[in-house]
């Protein structure tokens, strides 16, 4: 059940919605990744076991978070950088 494409990529669908209801992007990656992962399987191309299959997702999802955010940026406002120490004054 679990090895089959199209299961994971109803769980992407399932994760994007998620994704609709907490602010950022959060669990954009993990539902790209579940996706890419879909195709690959109903493709035909590479067929691993479960536990080999959650590694290359989770290994994966990283990757893409990591593209994400150097491609959105960090939000106006998200990270606040001192320039001056209140106890200077």
């Amino acid at each position: 059940m679990w090895l089959n494409g199209w299961t994971w990529i109803i769980v992407a669908l399932i994760i994007s919605t998620l994704e609709l209801l907490v602010p950022g992007y959060v669990f954009l990656g993990i539902a790209i990744s579940c996706a890419m992962m879909g195709l690959v399987l109903l493709s035909g191309v590479f067929a691993p076991g479960l536990p080999l299959l959650l590694i290359l997702i989770a290994a994966l999802s990283g990757v893409i978070w990591l593209i994400l955010r150097k491609v959105m940026g960090v939000r106006k406002g998200q990270v606040r950088i001192w320039d001056r120490d209140i106890n200077d004054d």
